[in-house]
């Protein structure tokens, strides 16, 4: 089958709270993680709640689970529930990451995404990354009309990767969303819509790009 090529020396995924990366993009990571630098960077550690306190040990797990050194790992601790009160602050943080980083592709929260921390962050990070490609995950809790239109092809292996990193989140277990069968059944949907066994779905928030042949 036909399909576009794409490839970044470096690729930076910025979510909200702990989970939301693995949620929205596991299996990809899963893929690449061996093959480029990825730097994962979640802006909440969810510490103000103590039901939350093991969060930050079992985020550590589920990167490790899809390949992502604890060194390409960084939990912030922004308020949840207020990004929107540090909006200038959550800015700051991207624009560092831009300039140290220098990120080829950066991945965060759907623009149709209705959490007000997930909004926040897709927001800011079009501000802070103008001259990047920007592609959002969908979270499924919280998201609302998502549909992918860029699809990544990914395999049964990548999949049951990313399964095995949700369950590192032993806190969220009773959470219908951590349900393995849904995270299957969503991986097989995407496929079907880029007629794939499993893909992982991004929507676009900007594109840039040159074409030729080399």
């Amino acid at each position: 089958m036909s399909e576009m090529r794409f490839y970044g020396k470096r690729i930076l995924f910025i979510g909200a709270h702990p989970d939301d990366i693995e949620l929205g993009c596991g299996a990809f990571i899963a893929q690449i993680a061996s093959q480029t630098e990825v730097r994962c960077v979640t802006l909440s550690d969810n510490q103000k709640d103590p039901a939350l306190k093991n969060l930050p040990d079992e985020h550590f797990a589920a990167m490790a689970a899809l390949g992502v050194k604890p060194d390409r790992v960084s939990l912030l601790t922004y308020e949840t529930r207020r990004f929107p009160f540090f909006r200038q602050e959550i800015l700051e943080e991207m624009v560092k990451l831009q300039r140290e980083f220098q990120p080829d592709i950066v991945f965060v929260h759907t623009s149709a995404d209705v959490h007000q921390d997930h909004k926040t962050v897709t927001e800011e990070a079009l501000r802070a990354f103008r001259g990047r490609t920007v592609l959002g995950f969908d979270v499924i809790r919280s998201s609302y009309g998502f549909f992918p239109s860029f699809l990544v092809s990914v395999t049964e292996e990548q999949v049951n990767s990313k399964i095995e990193s949700l369950r590192c989140y032993k806190t969220y277990q009773s959470k219908y969303y951590f349900d393995p069968e849904i995270t299957r059944a969503t991986l097989i949907r995407n496929g079907a819509i880029c007629e794939r066994k499993f893909a992982e779905g991004f929507d676009i928030l900007r594109i840039v790009a040159s074409f030729g042949k080399d």
